[in-house]
């Protein structure tokens, strides 16, 4: 029986990137396990002085190196009186609680986030006149094309991590599960039905939706898409669209049948339908995993997103189950590990022409 699980001997490069996300993970997991602002005063004082220390490492002019450090002192002081009066004021209700140590844990990234402005600003300035005619025309456009991309971004991110959007989020994570299957038996004799019926349509259908959703909204900050879900269909109407996603509040996270008014959620929300042949063998595969990921459970990866790692096979991302289902199909048309595939992944790594465009659907023209 296929299990959706790759096994490949890891190399000392991917050990050490596993690593560095194991960690990543493990700190995040104890900072929004704190209790108290120690941790968190401790942190944004050994960040000043590294910063600080940094500085005065640097070739920069000695005005510069003083001007930043009274900056990340600036910084410093005011991340702890945020944490102080803000993140630690009182008693308050869990989900609030949770927003506000997420909070703490963004704000430990400003003085960096200088830093990072610093490199913008000396890249783009740091060369004289006199120095102009040995600059290129590309290095010029580079830095300016970086330049518009930071700011790009910055004001994306201001939708991207507003409050409602973070609140929801926040509310959202103790629905989801790293470790056990909570999702089981939510797909109905009635579905399994309507996809055998479709096995005489040879073809699989894969669904790119840019929906607007708060975590599709957060996760396009760092993938820098449009489209950042994907799913599956054994038909053309998409009657049996199908994914692993947070199940809208209404069933368990993981593997659920989806519907067309779940993608709806922004002014310029749309999908892309593409197709795949898939004899009728190659379909009832497919299917019958489906059915058996239905019966055994399923739960959704959300913090693989960020740790690329699957503990348990039938825990998965939207990406990470489609590409999964082209591999039992025998029908991958690119080669990656699972948990780093991307949504658009499967068009822009479409190098064989494996896939057809069927119709896109823009919902504000509906």
């Amino acid at each position: 029986m296929y299990r959706f699980k790759e096994e490949r001997p890891l190399g000392i490069k991917k050990i050490y990137v596993l690593l560095l996300q194991c960690l990543f993970l493990l700190s995040l997991i104890f900072l929004m396990s704190a209790k108290t602002l120690t941790i968190f005063a401790v942190i944004y004082s050994i960040s000043a002085v590294i910063l600080i220390g940094h500085m005065w490492l640097s070739k920069n002019r000695l005005k510069t190196k003083i001007i930043f450090s009274i900056i990340y002192l600036l910084i410093m002081i005011l991340q702890q009186v945020l944490n102080t009066s803000f993140v630690f004021s009182g008693n308050e209700v869990w989900g609030l609680f949770m927003l506000k140590k997420f909070v703490a844990i963004i704000i430990i990234f400003v003085p960096f986030f200088v830093l990072y402005l610093n490199y913008l600003y000396t890249l783009q300035y740091q060369f004289s006149f006199k120095d102009a005619s040995s600059i290129s025309f590309e290095m010029i456009k580079e830095i300016h094309e970086r330049g518009v991309v930071f700011k790009n971004k910055v004001s994306k991110s201001k939708s991207s991590l507003s409050k409602g959007n973070l609140n929801e989020i926040v509310q959202d994570i103790p629905r989801h599960s790293y470790t056990k299957y909570l999702n089981k038996n939510t797909l109905t004799d009635q579905y399994f039905e309507e996809c055998e019926n479709s096995l005489k349509d040879e073809h699989l259908y894969i669904v790119l939706s840019s929906t607007g959703s708060p975590a599709s909204e957060l996760i396009s900050l760092f993938t820098n898409k449009s489209y950042n879900h994907v799913s599956l269909s054994f038909d053309k109407e998409l009657k049996t669209i199908i994914s692993y996603n947070g199940g809208e509040n209404v069933a368990p996270p993981g593997l659920n049948r989806e519907q067309l008014v779940f993608f709806n959620k922004k002014e310029d929300a749309s999908i892309m339908v593409y197709r795949i042949s898939a004899p009728k063998e190659k379909k009832q595969a497919v299917i019958d995993k489906i059915r058996e990921v239905n019966e055994i459970g399923s739960a959704y990866n959300l913090i693989g997103l960020v740790t690329k790692v699957s503990i348990r096979p039938n825990i998965m991302f939207c990406s990470q189950f489609v590409y999964n289902a082209l591999k039992i199909a025998r029908l991958e048309y690119f080669h990656s590990p699972s948990t780093k595939v991307k949504p658009t992944d499967f068009v822009e790594n479409d190098y064989y022409r494996k896939l057809q465009f069927c119709y896109e659907i823009k919902f504000n023209e509906l």
